[in-house]
């Protein structure tokens, strides 16, 4: 009635969601723990924010407060950083790392970064893609059909392609993070090594994301293979 209900790859997807669920629990844990620690500047993440952007001419790049935890982001249709509360207006160095961070896609953006260029330009494509894709797929591993099965794993490679260029735009906003908190005097040499453990532990929920879509597409590919046998 199910067919294809277990593959070969499913061991390894269980174990990708347990390292995406580790990873969540990592970078909340990473983010309490340092969150505890008052960088020596004395800076909030909005003034770290703030003076990055400054530096860098991007003047007329606001700074917003948003509720939720680890809501940070920056928008790049409205060309607006805006950070969770806690980060808003603490003045540790989780706070000032995460500000920084976001700070860092903004001059990604002004710079046109070539893999931020890149996502933007995917995102809608990969926004009709990942809502249309689990349909297809669903309704074509049921029904056996595996014309529909190709055509929900084409939209949803689009989906994956997405998140794999997700990972370069991040490891860069974090490496532009950390030089510029250093080379603006918002950290000092002993504190980079806490920088480093905020933004690596956020960097591998992005990893463990993307790991689990790429075996989800392989999954997907294998089921592909067998619905043409």
């Amino acid at each position: 009635m199910f067919p294809y209900l277990f593959t070969p790859w499913d061991p390894l997807i269980f174990l990708a969601f347990g390292l995406a669920l580790w990873a969540q629990f990592r970078v909340k844990g990473t983010y309490s723990k340092w969150s505890q620690v008052q960088a020596s500047s004395g800076l909030t993440g909005y003034e770290a924010a703030r003076r990055l952007l400054d530096r860098h001419g991007l003047f007329d790049v606001p700074v917003e407060p948003v509720q939720g935890q680890l809501t940070d982001h920056y928008d790049p249709i409205k060309r607006v950083v805006r950070l969770s509360e806690s980060v808003f207006y603490e003045r540790s160095i989780a706070a000032v790392s995460v500000a920084c961070h976001e700070v860092g896609h903004a001059i990604q953006h002004a710079q046109r970064y070539p893999m931020l260029v890149l996502r933007h330009r995917m995102f809608p494509v990969v926004n009709l893609a990942s809502g249309v894709a689990p349909f297809l797929l669903l309704v074509g591993i049921l029904l056996s059909a595996s014309n529909l099965i190709f055509l929900g794993i084409l939209f949803f490679a689009a989906a994956v392609a997405f998140q794999l260029v997700t990972l370069p735009v991040e490891f860069n906003a974090s490496a532009r993070a950390r030089q510029l908190m250093t080379a603006e005097g918002f950290i000092t040499r002993a504190e980079e090594a806490g920088v480093a453990k905020v933004l690596n532990a956020a960097a591998l929920t992005y990893v463990a994301a993307t790991l689990v879509a790429v075996l989800e597409l392989l999954r997907f590919i294998w089921i592909f293979t067998q619905s043409r046998e």
